[in-house]
């Protein structure tokens, strides 16, 4: 499958949406949106963040098909990236290819990556393009309504 990146324009959010509105991605995330079906408000953060500088948004492309995006983004102080893929697509190899890639984009460093105790998926994605497991934390996931472990993860120093 060919698999590209390019940066996210307004009408790819309507496939993020959907991406994350799915019960089990949703889950697997954990620390979501409050009501992950509440596409205005999703629509609405996402647009406004499109034209902030401090992100990089880029979008995942099978065959020229928006499945997914790859976002860097800066919270407290620290760049983070988070990525999510259409359901169809897990298991492939594809949100790792599409993560080395935006790593080869995206050169701030260090950059943090966290992810649900068990979410192995995307503890594979990370450890598989060079993140290190260096802590956790524990925080409310909207997705469970409670209180759960994550793995923090970094790349470069």
């Amino acid at each position: 499958m060919d698999i590209s990146l390019r940066p996210s324009i307004e009408s790819d959010l309507e496939v993020f949406f959907v991406n994350q509105s799915d019960e089990e991605a949703n889950y697997l995330a954990a620390f979501t949106a409050k009501d992950p079906n509440d596409k205005e408000a999703y629509l609405n953060k996402w647009k406004r963040l499109l034209k902030e500088e401090t992100i990089n948004m880029q979008t995942i492309l099978v065959e020229n098909e928006v499945v997914g995006c790859v976002v860097k983004f800066v919270m407290e102080g620290e760049a983070e990236i988070t990525y999510a893929i259409g359901k169809e697509y897990w298991g492939k190899g594809l949100t790792t290819k599409a993560v080395e890639d935006f790593l080869d984009i995206e050169k701030t460093r260090p950059i943090y990556g966290r992810v649900a105790y068990d979410n192995f998926g995307s503890q594979r994605v990370l450890e598989k393009t060079g993140f290190e497991k260096i802590g956790k934390d524990k925080g409310f996931a909207n997705a469970r309504g409670k209180e759960i472990e994550e793995f923090i993860y970094k790349l470069g120093k």
